[in-house]
């Protein structure tokens, strides 16, 4: 029994080194998720006490957000394993240019929620800034 432990174990350990090198990309991509959710729930609340109406926590939208940061781990997992194991002979560092992506999601998103929370100009600024550039940056690319 001891050594179908160690077996498996060893396995695991193993798998789990597989993807060593994106651990930092991961947890970048966890930390703007979880931001974002954070600050989204507070949006919320905020929204709620604005228009006089009973705020509640609704777990549906926590499950939602860990099946997305599960999809995530997985996407950025499965976007290494295909830049390491598979184009390996090419370097596009696709796995940071997909969590790049992902976190731009996440950072529009945490924008949306600050203007929320705060009414400060500077948040919509930014918004619209950042509109017009990743608009101009796409008409260009095409």
């Amino acid at each position: 029994m001891e050594a179908l432990f160690r077996f498996f174990s060893s396995l695991a350990v193993s798998f789990f080194a597989l993807f060593a090198p994106i651990q930092s990309v991961i947890f970048c991509a966890l930390c703007f998720v979880v931001v974002d959710f954070i600050t989204g729930v507070a949006a919320s609340c905020a929204m709620a006490r604005r228009e006089g109406r009973k705020w509640y926590f609704e777990s549906h939208e926590a499950w939602r957000t860990l099946y997305k940061i599960g999809f995530i781990v997985l996407a950025i997992s499965m976007m290494w394993a295909l830049e390491s194991c598979v184009l390996d002979f090419v370097s596009l560092n696709m796995t940071k240019i997909f969590t790049g992506f992902i976190c731009s999601v996440e950072m529009w998103s945490f924008l949306e929620n600050a203007a929320q929370l705060s009414d400060a100009p500077l948040f919509e600024w930014m918004k619209k800034f950042l509109h017009r550039r990743i608009t101009k940056q796409i008409d260009e690319f095409k």
